[in-house]
């Protein structure tokens, strides 16, 4: 059953790559970014469970976290960046 997880992981983060390479507008990039980023952290934590390894928890955590700072900082970057676009053609 475990290896049925891991597999289907691996499809639905194939999805999210295909999805964030195809994606019309950066956010929906971001979006799959994120949802490969959460899927990855389960990945993680079913090989860890497959293998007996429950280290592998403590990783997946701290990806978790990686990935939670990471989205939101790359949303504060592209916001602040259109603020700035729209305050530069509103002076020209």
């Amino acid at each position: 059953m475990l290896a049925v997880t891991t597999v289907t992981l691996l499809i639905v983060m194939a999805m999210a790559l295909v999805r964030g390479f195809a994606g019309p507008t950066i956010f929906d990039r971001v979006l799959a970014a994120n949802l490969f980023g959460t899927k990855t952290v389960l990945l993680i934590a079913v090989l860890g469970f497959l293998f007996g390894r429950p280290e592998f928890l403590d990783i997946a955590l701290i990806y978790a976290l990686m990935n939670f700072i990471g989205v939101i900082a790359l949303l504060r970057y592209f916001e602040h960046s259109q603020k700035a676009e729209k305050g530069s053609s509103a002076n020209d």
